[in-house]
């Protein structure tokens, strides 16, 4: 049973999905609780992916065949998305904007991510990031439906489990005593990472059941390659990671994912 307390550990920090009452003294908390919960980071990506799923099918039903649908269902999948999670993977790529979009040094970096308040790199990466997401999602749908659906499933997924790398190959470096990602400063266990990767198996494998392999396997690459960029970045500029380091990763991964899923379709 750990392993469920674990997993709506994750889903009450990561969601906006209500843990509450006797169900969250049963789930209980401890940093290290909260620690082993990052192997079920994916597994949250479940529930994100069939929120968006469940309003794009809405949305294409309803709109199907009228000018702009597609753009329509994009807007909407974000913005559920979005209200789901508490924008909080978009407030961690603001953060990180603001802090390594000027040629600041380390320590400045690290000082201008802690502060809550967006400044013109931040707002700049959020507009780009949304609107690069629901152009990708956009063009997805006016293909089919099930690439968009597809898409989805494996980018809200497989966005998880990248930034859980970073975890295991780079130190962390914020405020350990102020930090949101304080529970997670210590690496990631091979054990937990080896979860992590079981709860992408069977998305990935209706990915590639629903489409070409190829659309699966280049948005798995973009990914990759939009991870190794923003863990070499980080390694660079920070010497680490910080917690919010993992959300902007996971929000470039995801687009990536888009990215690549896209550049697949015949």
């Amino acid at each position: 049973m750990d392993g469920v307390r674990h997993y709506l550990l994750a889903v009450q920090f990561f969601t906006r999905i209500p843990v509450t009452g006797r169900l969250a003294a049963w789930v209980g908390y401890s940093p290290a609780m909260l620690r082993a919960s990052a192997a079920h980071f994916p597994g949250v990506g479940w529930l994100v992916a069939l929120v968006a799923c469940t309003v794009a099918a809405i949305s294409g039903t309803l709109l199907h065949g009228r000018p702009g649908s597609a753009l329509v269902t994009a807007v909407l999948c974000t913005i559920a998305t979005v209200l789901l999670t508490g924008g909080f993977h978009e407030d961690g790529l603001a953060d990180v904007a603001d802090g390594l979009g000027g040629s600041v040094a380390r320590e400045r970096a690290l000082e201008i991510m802690k502060d809550s308040r967006v400044g013109a790199y931040g707002a700049m990466a959020l507009v780009l990031a949304l609107t690069a997401k629901v152009a990708l999602l956009a063009l997805l749908d006016a293909t089919s439906g099930t690439a968009l659906l597809a898409a989805l499933v494996g980018g809200h997924v497989w966005s998880r489990f990248c930034p859980l790398v970073l975890v295991r190959l780079l130190p962390h470096v914020g405020d350990t005593a102020t930090s949101k990602s304080k529970p997670l400063a210590d690496q990631i266990s091979r054990r937990a990472l080896s979860v992590a990767s079981i709860w992408c198996f069977m998305p990935l494998a209706l990915v590639a059941s629903a489409q070409a392999a190829s659309f699966l396997i280049a948005g798995v690459l973009a990914s990759l390659v939009a991870l190794a960029w923003m863990g070499r970045m980080f390694q660079r500029r920070l010497q680490g990671f910080t917690g919010d380091c993992l959300g902007a990763t996971q929000q470039v991964c995801e687009i990536a994912f888009y990215l690549g899923a896209a550049l697949a379709l015949p």
